[in-house]
């Protein structure tokens, strides 16, 4: 009997069918890993703007300018959609979002610190100059401040100069030094005179102020809109030689 059940027991091992390749692979634990690739970001352009004339600046502090959508309506106005990237020491630090329009052909972009003329490196506001780079063409302008890492557009204007004519944008700080919570600004217009070419009218308008609540700047305008509220007739020299 033990003969009999030996061999009845190797009958029933035999006769059990082996479990196909793919099933025993699927019981084990796979060990492959898949490689995930972060989706590159396509743009129509993408400009390198320094923000420093300095060289060893330039290399870490800069803002990469990226053509997002650029349209052109029935009258043949373009309009572009950028968006800017501000880099300090070569690392990201914010972005913000540009639409303008009426963009002529072969404009450039151009950028300073600070809020006056003279470049300050160590300012957190930056300027931001978009046009073609020629006397008689509108700039766009934009003050962004840049100040751990979050970025705030707190104004923008525009400018048009042709051979010392023309109108533009002019910030102010308080007196005090002590004070960096408020600044301000003006549109100063030089139009020449019609019946003597020597001679203009200077004329101010929309002044503000704009003071820091939290970390974000609020502006107030100060004048009624558009509309002058200082001006006074002058010759060219002179008023170019009081700047």
């Amino acid at each position: 009997m033990k003969l009999q059940a030996l061999i009845i027991l190797c009958l029933l091992i035999g006769c059990q069918k082996p479990k196909p390749e793919n099933q025993i692979a699927a019981a084990t634990p796979s060990t492959k890993t898949e490689e995930i690739v972060a989706k590159q970001e396509s743009f129509l352009k993408t400009d390198t703007i320094s923000i420093s004339e300095d060289v060893e600046t330039y290399k870490s502090n800069y803002v990469l300018a990226h053509l997002l959508e650029q349209k052109v309506d029935k009258d043949s106005v373009v309009t572009a959609k950028y968006r800017l990237d501000f880099y300090e020491n070569k690392t990201k630090t914010a972005s913000s979002k540009l639409t303008i329009k009426g963009i002529e052909k072969g404009s450039e972009w151009g950028i300073i610190y600070g809020l006056n003329t003279e470049t300050e490196k160590s300012s957190s506001f930056i300027q931001v100059r978009f046009g073609y780079p020629a006397c008689g063409y509108m700039q766009n302008n934009y003050l962004y401040y840049l100040k751990n890492s979050d970025v705030q557009l707190v104004h923008e204007w525009y400018n048009i100069s042709d051979s010392g004519w023309g109108n533009w944008v002019e910030f102010e700080r308080p007196t005090s030094k002590a004070n960096t919570e408020s600044f301000y600004c003006k549109t100063v217009s030089f139009e020449p005179d019609d019946n003597d070419e020597n001679m203009g009218t200077v004329k101010h308008s929309d002044s503000t102020v704009f003071r820091l609540s939290g970390n974000r700047w609020k502006s107030q305008l100060l004048s009624t809109k558009d509309k002058a509220y200082f001006e006074k007739r002058m010759s060219f020299d002179e008023f170019h030689k009081q700047e």
